[in-house]
This record gives C-alpha cells, structure tokens and sequence, in this order.
C-alpha cells in the first residue's frame, strides 16, 4: 500500500476544500439552518410530537442525511471529474499508484468533509431544537458509513459524466427528489398502505430510517435492514468503479 500518494491526493483534496470554504461548508451549513427556521421552529410549532418525538427534532436526522448525501456526491464526483478535465488525472493512472489507493484517497477526502459538515449541521441544529442521540456509537457509524457510500457513487458518477452538465444531473434529479421523499421531513407510517409500500422501493428510506433510529430509538424501517441495504448499494457502487478501471470506461480517452 502506497500510503505516501494517498496522503498526497488525500492532502490536495482537503487543501481544496479550505479554498473553497464558502461553497463546501457555509453554504450547506446555511442552507439546512433555514430548514430548521421553517419547518423546524416555524411549521413545527404548530404540529405535534412524531412518534413520541417533537417534530423539530425529528427532522434533523432527516436533514442532516438529506446534506450528506448531497455533499458527498458532489465532493467525490468532482474531485475525480475535475482531474479528468484537465488531464492530469492520466498521469496517476501511469504512476505506481494501484486503483485501490487512487479510490481509497478520493473517496476517503470525500468522506471526511461531508462527515465534519454533518457534525458541523448536527451543532447547528443543537441551536434550534433540544436534541439527545440515544445511540452515539450507531449515529457515528451511520454518519461515517453513508458518506463512504455515496462517495463512492459520486465517484463513479464523477467517472461517467463527460461534461459539467451530467455532473449535475444525477444529484439534482435523482437523489435530491429521492431524499425528499425519502422520510427527511415525516415519517413513512404517516403515509396512505398504498404509498408506503411504494415508499419502500426508495432506498433513501432506509438511510433516513436507521439514521434517525441512532437519535430517537424509533424507526420507519428494522435497522437490520437498513444497515443491511446500505452495505448493499456500498457493495454495489465499489462492483462499478471496479468495472469502469477494469474496462476503462471513460478513463482511457
């Protein structure tokens, strides 16, 4: 294992997020703050306890999932695509740095930023709403497991896109739209027998669910099968960028 050059991706890519701290950090940080303010403080006042637990509080796992998942696609896809752009990515496929190192470095740079700004939402959110994590340990491994996830798919989507536009397409009309319906902001159970199944084919559904089971104890979904359908799409997403630097998909242009 090549730790040198994967500290030195890894260091570059950090670097790069400290350039750009208004876009990668204040920006989502503000963002999901308004959420409290609305739906939170505003909405919430006037609806009552979900599940035993006050709506306030209830939505934060919500929103903290739905900024994670945002971020880490977009910090993976770009850290890769932008390499790609501008062809320097072609000279770290010729030096002695295997595939499982380059991976390693992007994803894990991706990974630590949007953890840190879903710690950094999580002390915002303590601003606005009373909060208890009944299941630190679980919350922590909840966190750190969903952004090495969608890492790892925005890396490969990072890899598909061939312009900037295709960067953009997957987040914003797909896993945006599916976050939404995912459970960020209710609770599936409150849903029509009929809508509830459908709920079920959405995968973010389970994130949310498990995720929202390490702070209240309560959940949409058993948290077995959350973890489980989580380490699935993981598994699934490192079987594609498999594939693409096996084949070269999109790498040997």
């Amino acid at each position: 294992m090549n730790l040198r050059a994967i500290a030195a991706i890894y260091r570059y890519e950090m670097d790069r997020t400290r350039r750009t701290i208004l876009q990668s950090v204040v920006a989502p940080v503000i963002s999901t703050a308004l959420y409290f303010v609305v739906f939170g403080a505003a909405i919430g006042g006037h609806m009552g306890a979900v599940g035993g637990v006050p709506y306030g509080a209830f939505i934060v796992p919500g929103l903290m999932m739905m900024s994670l998942l945002t971020q880490s696609i977009s910090n993976a896809s770009f850290g890769i695509y932008f390499p790609r752009f501008v062809g320097t990515f072609y000279e770290q496929l010729s030096a002695p740095i295997s595939v499982v190192e380059i991976v390693t470095a992007y994803v894990g740079a991706a990974a630590t930023k949007s953890v840190m700004l879903g710690l950094i939402i999580l002390a915002t959110a303590a601003l606005f709403t009373p909060l208890s994590v009944q299941h630190p340990f679980w919350m922590l491994g909840f966190l750190v497991l969903t952004a090495v996830t969608f890492s790892l798919f925005g890396f490969a989507i990072g890899i598909w896109a061939d312009n900037f536009e295709k960067l953009q397409l997957m987040p914003m009309l797909v896993v945006t739209p599916l976050a939404f319906l995912g459970g960020s902001f209710y609770s599936i159970d409150m849903l029509p027998p009929f809508w509830r199944s459908v709920s079920l084919f959405n995968p973010v559904v389970y994130l949310i669910s498990g995720f929202r089971w390490s702070f209240f104890g309560t959940s949409d979904v058993n948290i077995v099968v959350s973890l489980a359908m989580t380490l699935g799409f993981m598994v699934a997403c490192l079987a594609i960028i498999g594939w693409m630097f096996r084949t070269g998909y999109r790498l040997k242009a």
